[in-house]
């Protein structure tokens, strides 16, 4: 428990650290840096892949879901050569968990009564609020920009269900002739999600291609990694660890509402 205190710590320290230098930059160097008041709203959409850190361990495949949203960038400067922004989503999202139920040797695992692979998913929605600070390099009005973007994302639970291919009662056990299943953590199919925020930290890169009267096209990929766990985490507890980390492959499009008047930005 100790050495997971410290690590999020460590993680919250350099989130903080890279967010903290990146206002700095807003507001000690405006004054050298090239000055912009630029709003872009828009819509965002993509495919968020998704898994729970349990310990004990519980195997588990990428749990597939959808997400979207509403996407807002205020830019205010370019500082050399990197363009700073601040990014604010409100999404919807649809994570969640789904093991991978396999026998020793990696085959698996049948269930006696349906005669199938046992397979089990659990689907939960949040909506999430991230909010980045962001360097882009390259073209602001017309081309592509690479950019960069981190800071802290917050979730409220919405609600849960379940896929499964078998009766709770007729799953198969682990077996001591190792036929069965390799892992005997089951405690996660039956417990409801029992913390309702979750709360973390996002990074994510991509590309933005912006055409003159159409708008900004961008095309990201994401990584969050959760600091708050989805059940109790205290000694009485069953689990000692529960956080989300999800891989966020995301589409969007953003049309400008206030540009800055600079016959420079290109």
């Amino acid at each position: 428990m100790n050495l997971q205190v410290r690590h999020k710590s460590l993680v919250v320290r350099v989130v903080l650290a890279l967010l903290t230098s990146h206002f700095s930059l807003l507001t000690l160097h405006a004054q050298v840096g090239e000055h912009r008041s630029e709003l872009a709203v828009g819509v965002n959409g993509g495919l968020v892949m998704s898994s729970v850190g349990f310990v004990p361990k519980v195997p588990q495949a990428m749990h597939q879901g959808l997400t979207g949203g509403l996407s807002f960038r205020y830019t205010s400067e370019k500082y050399f050569n990197s363009i700073c922004a601040i990014v604010a989503e409100l999404n919807y999202a649809r994570m969640g968990w789904k093991e991978d139920i396999l026998t020793p040797d990696d085959a698996p695992v049948i269930n006696a009564v349906t005669g199938l692979p046992e397979e089990y998913q659990r689907h939960m929605s949040y909506v999430q609020v991230p909010v980045f600070a962001r360097l882009g390099w390259g073209r602001e009005r017309r081309g592509v920009q690479f950019f960069f973007q981190a800071g802290p994302q917050f979730g409220t639970f919405l609600s849960e269900s379940t896929s499964m291919n078998f009766n709770w009662d007729d799953r198969t056990p682990v077996y001591t002739d190792g036929s069965g299943r390799t892992s005997s953590v089951v405690a996660q199919d039956t417990m409801a999600v029992e913390h309702k925020i979750d709360y973390g930290i996002a990074a994510g890169m991509g590309l933005e291609l912006s055409l003159p009267r159409l708008g900004h096209f961008l095309l990201e990929g994401r990584y969050y990694y959760g600091l708050g766990d989805i059940y109790g985490n205290s000694k009485r507890d069953y689990f000692a660890r529960s956080n989300f980390s999800t891989i966020t492959i995301k589409l969007t499009f953003l049309f400008d509402i206030a540009r800055t008047r600079n016959p420079k930005i290109k």
